[in-house]
């Protein structure tokens, strides 16, 4: 199989479920003068389309007033392998784990009212689980003083790379020098590699958690 296949994320459930594990995406539309505009964005995946709120005026709604055609992108970066993982000397040996999603879509302006509740209310369940809020309603002035970004997905690709190419002895190497260098987080990389950490040392009995 070539790599790029093997770095693919085939599960839509997947890439739904990293999306909504992410706090930040960056939706791209196109300015009056055809350049791509893109902004960091909280957003929420929920029934089949990513849900932004934002200012009631401003360059991206003009922009996807104007072209409904947006690209929207997160990603996550795991671990940065340096290039003397694999080389002593060469630095084009350096590497990055990595998750992506990347969408090609039609983005919209919400209007409908309870529509509007429904991705506000959603972007609350993400980003605060704990609750101790009062869920938004109709008839609130906050539905009214702010704008929902929609983008219906007509692609969405996902990719990966953590491990998942290489034989079991190679990740098993990788791992240990992962976590010899010690970074911030360097356990979590080795956890989503499939790789146990146990008092015998290291177990790869696991598949990768993606």
């Amino acid at each position: 199989m070539q790599l790029l296949g093997r770095l693919e994320i085939k599960s839509r459930e997947k890439i739904i479920e990293f999306l909504n594990s992410q706090e930040t995406g960056r939706v791209c539309s196109i300015d009056k003068d055809g350049y791509p505009q893109i902004i960091p964005m909280n957003f929420v995946y929920a029934k089949d389309a990513v849900y932004m709120h934002s200012h009631v005026k401003g360059e991206k709604l003009e922009n996807i007033t104007r072209n409904p055609k947006v690209g929207f992108e997160v990603d996550h970066s795991l671990e940065f392998l340096p290039s003397y993982f694999s080389h002593p000397t060469d630095a084009s040996q350096a590497d990055t784990f990595y998750i992506s999603v990347v969408i090609k879509g039609r983005g919209s302006i919400v209007s409908d009212r309870e529509e509007k509740v429904f991705a506000l209310n959603s972007l609350m369940e993400k980003y605060q689980p704990e609750g101790k809020y009062e869920k938004i309603t109709p008839e609130m002035h906050v539905v009214d003083e702010v704008a929902i970004i929609k983008v219906v997905p007509e692609t969405m690709r996902g990719k990966y790379k953590i491990g998942q190419h290489l034989d079991k002895k190679t990740r098993l190497v990788l791992a240990k020098l992962i976590l010899e260098r010690n970074t911030p987080t360097a356990k979590d990389t080795v956890k989503t590699m499939g790789i146990k950490q146990t008092r015998d040392g290291l177990d790869i009995s696991e598949d990768p958690l993606w």
